[in-house]
């Protein structure tokens, strides 16, 4: 197999696995996974994890988008008006988007969240890019560490550890709560500034 085709291997996994809705491996543990059984150049293969991961986000979010017309009316209302709080604050938005991009913690609740809130997907793809070129860096040169280790056991535990299921499930529940909160109400959107 030749260096492009092993790249497009590459993508199309990373592609997929951003795809997944929840409990999904995570990216930087599928990158180190070929790093370690491939011969890949580290710059590229975090460029290619990277722009791959969102642009699976970003189709994720933007089917969530398209089946938001399936949810109860409130639902969606208050998905909407979330979205218009978090415009409407943006710099404390695009804070708290920054540093989620940046953070490890599992992102398909977030991009999913983002598709019902019908809040600007590209500036949230683009954060989540620069982020994850940041962590895949430190993850994939960092995986020299972990060559003498069993790395299928490695992903492994990182889909079956107790506090990666709980963080799933507690990202899961924060965004069936999100839907549920009056944001109108609570935060007095129906007023104008």
């Amino acid at each position: 197999m030749g260096e492009l085709e092993a790249y497009v291997i590459v993508a199309g996994a990373i592609f997929g696995v951003n795809l997944l809705p929840a409990f999904g491996p995570p990216t930087w543990a599928v990158l180190v996974l070929f790093h370690l059984h491939g011969d890949y150049r580290i710059p590229l293969l975090v460029v290619v994890g990277a722009l791959s991961a969102a642009s699976g986000r970003l189709l994720l979010a933007q089917a969530t988008r398209s089946l938001a017309r399936f949810l109860p009316s409130r639902h969606r209302e208050n998905f909407v008006a979330a979205g218009e709080l978090l415009e409407r604050r943006r710099g404390r938005g695009a804070a708290v988007l920054a540093l989620f991009a940046l953070s490890p913690v599992p992102s398909a609740q977030l991009f999913e969240a983002a598709g019902l809130m019908t809040i600007r997907l590209i500036p949230l793809t683009a954060a989540f890019f620069g982020g994850r070129t940041v962590s895949y860096s430190l993850y994939v040169g960092g995986a020299g560490a972990l060559s003498s280790t069993d790395t299928g056991s490695v992903l492994l535990s990182s889909l079956t550890s107790p506090w990666g299921v709980a963080l799933e499930v507690i990202m899961i529940a924060a965004l069936v709560l999100l839907a549920r909160v009056d944001w109108r109400k609570r935060l007095h959107l129906d007023q104008q500034p």
